[in-house]
């Protein structure tokens, strides 16, 4: 007759020898993709477990996606390090783990005076079955009319507050950069666009500008 197998206990933690690291539930972590040739996959720890050893210890993970992983691909607005947090869960060996993350909301990310290779953001929840987006809506800048991606460079309008990408309204990045004041099309007093030396960007989110940042 077959031995019962020892039944499974969790665990509140575990240290990944080969990286010397301790994980917990919650914590994000960078796992080994299948394909040495691509980037780490990132995912959050939903629950530790091992045999009754305390060996063979396993997490479940809850995928985040990058962009080009998800049914619609990389889109203009997508940041660099931006992820969506999907309905998307597995079982992974604790083994496969190859070091911490953060992962970031869009607000704290914005925030942030230097971005590391650890450093990642989502603003979007995501159903892996079906493509679809929550919130499936967010606010729009620009003539583009595209979302705020924190990689990009961005001017504000002193009139209506608006922000716009430097090619959406004819000036190198540069250009920008030497801005004292700027107004858009609509505000302009002469009825067109008027550049008077301005500044760019903040670093807060309520300022919806920044240059790229830098990386550790």
């Amino acid at each position: 007759m077959a031995k019962p197998k020892a039944p499974r206990r969790t665990l509140d933690s575990y240290t990944v020898k080969h990286i010397n690291k301790t994980v917990k539930v919650g914590d994000c972590v960078l796992m080994r993709p299948s394909d040495p040739g691509k980037a780490s996959y990132v995912a959050k720890i939903e629950r530790i477990e091992a045999d009754g050893r305390g060996s063979n210890v396993k997490i479940q993970v809850r995928w985040y996606y990058r962009p080009e992983e998800s049914i619609g691909g990389r889109r203009q607005f997508h940041g660099s390090k931006e992820v969506f947090l999907s309905d998307h869960y597995d079982l992974q060996s604790a083994d496969t783990i190859e070091g911490k993350c953060t992962v970031h909301s869009f607000k704290s990310y914005t925030k942030l005076d230097a971005v590391g290779n650890e450093d990642f953001f989502c603003r979007f929840e995501y159903n892996s079955s079906t493509g679809a987006f929550n919130p499936d809506r967010v606010a729009v800048y620009c003539k583009c009319e595209m979302p705020y991606n924190p990689d990009d460079l961005m001017v504000q309008c002193e009139g209506c507050s608006d922000w716009f990408h430097p090619a959406c309204i004819n000036m190198t990045a540069e250009e920008a950069k030497r801005l004292d004041n700027f107004f858009c099309e609509n505000c302009s007093s002469e009825g067109q666009k008027k550049l008077q030396n301005s500044h760019t960007a903040s670093r807060h989110l309520d300022a919806k500008v920044d240059t790229k940042r830098r990386r550790r």
